[in-house]
C-alpha cells in the first residue's frame, strides 16, 4: 500500500469521460486497447495495487460500456461511478465527483484513464512525496516529466528559484512557454478539502472554453498552500494516447520492454523479438523458446522448457513445463499440462484441459473438454463437453455430437478406450473403460466397459479379453 499521512486515507479518482475525438473512432478513448486490455483496465489495475480506501471513476461518453470495462477489473463493491453529463474539461470532470467528497479529508490521487502504462511504484513515490512536502504535507503534488517533444502537453512553469509557478496548456502558451520541455502528466495528489474549495473558483476563460484542473495548483499556491512537483525520469510511463499513431508507438515500446525483460531477466529465447507479441502481464518460464509470429495474450502462464512454434496464439491460458505447441494453434482460456503436445493447427477453447503427457494433433478442436493423462486425439477431431480418461486414443474424424438442438450434453469416455476413426458419439453418452468402437460407428447409447461396438447405430458385438476373468467370453 502507498505511504500516506496516517490521518489521511487514500482515495483515487480516475477521469474516464473523454470523447477522444482525435482517435477518429466511434468508441470512447479509454475503451481503446493496449496490450490486449482497454486503457481504463490498465489504470484500474494500477489503482487497486495502491490499496485505496475508495476508488471513483468519472464516466461520460459511452458510460455504460466504460463501466462494464471497469467492472471486469474491479469488484463492484470497491468502485463507485460518477457521470459527467457534458465534457467541459478536466476541472468539470473532477467537480462531478464533489458530492462524494463533501466533508471528506483525504489524500486524493487523480489519474487519467488514457495514461495506461503508469506504474504503481511511481504513484507510490508521488503519494509519499505529497505526504512529506511542506512538513505536514502539500495541498497538491504534481507528477511531471521532461519530454524532448512536449507538443500537445501542458507546460510546467517554474519561478526563478525553480519552484512551481503555474501550468500552461499548449493552446494558451506563449512562444517562450512552448519551449519549456517539462510537462504536466495529468496525474496529481491533492488534499481533497483544499482541492474542492479551489475548484469552485476555476473559470473557463481560455482557448477551449473549458474548466481546467490545471488551474487549481496555481490557485492553491496563491492561497499560500504548498504545491510540490514530483519530477519523474521515465517519460514512457506518462504517455497519453490521442491518436492511432501514438497508440501504435506505445504498443511497440511496451512490447519491446516486455520482450527485453523476458530475454534478460526470465531466460526466454525469442527467435525474432520483432515479431513476437507477449502480454506484459503474461509469465514465461526459463528456457522456453518462442518462434516468430507467436502471440501470448492476457494473463497467460507459460512454463519452463516449452516450445511455441510460429503462428500460434495463446490467450489467458496455462501451458505446463516441457509442453510443445506446434504451428498455427489457438489456445484460448484453456490449460495444457506438463509435457503435452498440441497441433499443428489445433484449437483449444472454453476451459479445455489437457492432462500431463496428452496430445492433440492436426485440426483437432477441444471445447470444454478434459483430456486425460497420456490420452491422444491426433487428427481431424472435435471433442466438445467431454471427459476423456487416461491413455485413451481418439481416432481420426471422431466427433462428440454435444448439441441436440436445445441443450449441450456431455460425453464421458473411460480409460484405455480406443475410439475408431469417424466415430460419432451422440451425447449424452458414456463409454466404459477399455472399450473399443469400430470405424464409422454412431454411438447413441452407453457402451459397457471392455466391450467392442460398431455399426450405425452401434451395437455391442463382443466383450474384449482385457481382463483375465473375461477371457473366452463373447
Amino acid at each position: 500500500m502507498a505511504s500516506v499521512p496516517p490521518d489521511k486515507p487514500l482515495d483515487i479518482l480516475i477521469l474516464a469521460a473523454g470523447l477522444g475525438t482525435r482517435m477518429k473512432s466511434d468508441h470512447a478513448k479509454v475503451l481503446h486497447r493496449l496490450d490486449g486490455r482497454p486503457f481504463i483496465g490498465h489504470v484500474c489495475r494500477t489503482a487497486l495495487a495502491l490499496g485505496p480506501r475508495r476508488l471513483v471513476v468519472v464516466i461520460g461518453h459511452q458510460g455504460e460500456e466504460v463501466k462494464a470495462a471497469v467492472l471486469k477489473e474491479v469488484d463492484s463493491a470497491v468502485v463507485e461511478f460518477v457521470v459527467q453529463d457534458r465534457q467541459l474539461g478536466t476541472g468539470h470532470a473532477v467537480d462531478a465527483a464533489r458530492p462524494l467528497f463533501e466533508g471528506v479529508d483525504s489524500t486524493l490521487l487523480v489519474l487519467s484513464g488514457d495514461v495506461p502504462v503508469i506504474r504503481h511504484e511511481t504513484l507510490s513515490s508521488l503519494i509519499q512525496q505529497h505526504g512529506l512536502s511542506g512538513g505536514s504535507g502539500a495541498a497538491c503534488t504534481i507528477l511531471s516529466v521532461r519530454l524532448e517533444d512536449p507538443t500537445g502537453y501542458g507546460r510546467m512553469i517554474r519561478d526563478k528559484d525553480g519552484r512551481f509557478n503555474r501550468i500552461v496548456e499548449q493552446k494558451d502558451a506563449t512562444d517562450e512557454e512552448r519551449q519549456v520541455r517539462e510537462i504536466n502528466s495529468g496525474i496529481y495528489c491533492f488534499d481533497s478539502a483544499k482541492l474542492f474549495d479551489a475548484l469552485g473558483r476555476v473559470g473557463n476563460q481560455n482557448a477551449q472554453g473549458e474548466y481546467y484542473l490545471t488551474d487549481v495548483p496555481a490557485l492553491l499556491k496563491a492561497d499560500g498552500s504548498e504545491v510540490a512537483v514530483h519530477r519523474h525520469n521515465d517519460s514512457f510511463e506518462i504517455e497519453g494516447v490521442n491518436n492511432r499513431a501514438q497508440l501504435a508507438e506505445l504498443e511497440r515500446l511496451l512490447r519491446k520492454r516486455t520482450n527485453s525483460r523476458l530475454m534478460l531477466e526470465s531466460g526466454v529465447t525469442l527467435i525474432d523479438p520483432l515479431t513476437t507479441y507477449v502480454s506484459s502481464t503474461a509469465t514465461v518460464g526459463r528456457d522456453t523458446v518462442i518462434h516468430p509470429n507467436v502471440t501470448v495474450e492476457g494473463d497467460s502462464v507459460i512454463g519452463r522448457g516449452c516450445v511455441l512454434r510460429s503462428g500460434s496464439r495463446i490467450t489467458d491460458s496455462t501451458v505446463g513445463d516441457g509442453a510443445e505447441v506446434l504451428d498455427n494453434c489457438v489456445i484460448d482460456g484453456s490449460e495444457v499440462g506438463e509435457g503435452c503436445k498440441v497441433g499443428p493447427m489445433a484449437h483449444l477453447r472454453g476451459k479445455a484441459v489437457m492432462r500431463k503427457g496428452s496430445k492433440v494433433g492436426n485440426f483437432v478442436e477441444l471445447k470444454k473438454t478434459d483430456l486425460g493423462e497420456g490420452a491422444k486425439a491426433n487428427h481431424l477431431t472435435y471433442l466438445g463437453d467431454a471427459t476423456v480418461g487416461e491413455k485413451t486414443n481418439i481416432g481420426a474424424g471422431t466427433i462428440t455430437c454435444n448439441y441436440d438442438g436445445v441443450n449441450k450434453n456431455s460425453t464421458t469416455i473411460g480409460k484405455n478406450v480406443k475410439i475408431g476413426s469417424d466415430t460419432m458419439l451422440v451425447a449424452p453418452v458414456e463409454v466404459g473403460d477399455n472399450a473399443v468402437t469400430g470405424a464409422g460407428s454412431v454411438v447413441t447409447s452407453d457402451v459397457p466397459a471392455d466391450a467392442l461396438v460398431y455399426g450405425a447405430p452401434a451395437r455391442v458385438k463382443k466383450v474384449l479379453a482385457s481382463d483375465p476373468s473375461k477371457e473366452g467370453k463373447s
